[in-house]
């Protein structure tokens, strides 16, 4: 059984048990989230999409909050002695998914 949701703007494939990097989420480790957003749910009678999936839910437990690897930008001009550089570190949540209901 599979379910397809969306959460911070990005659509994932998930089952139960898996872990997934999601766009940080306001909620500490240990806490518990739904995502009532599904698009899609497999299940053991077949595949429902659409108004079908209304209700269902997603239950998940926060893992941990985290900061993924540095991305360097590095902004060039030949010839001009222009040089810029900057980084980043994107936030992400570690959620173990639970239940899908």
């Amino acid at each position: 059984m599979y379910a397809i949701i969306v959460t911070g703007g990005k659509q994932y494939k998930v089952a139960v048990g898996d872990e997934i990097l999601v766009e940080k989420l306001e909620a500490e480790a240990g806490a518990t989230v739904e995502f009532d957003q599904v698009l899609a749910v497999s299940d053991e009678s077949g595949l429902k999409v659409g108004s079908e999936t209304a209700g269902v839910k997603v239950t998940a437990e926060v893992v941990k909050q985290g900061r993924g690897k540095k991305i360097v930008i590095f902004k060039y001009k030949a010839k001009k002695g222009y040089r810029r550089k900057q980084g980043h570190r994107q936030p992400y949540t570690r959620v173990a998914i639970k239940s899908i209901a």
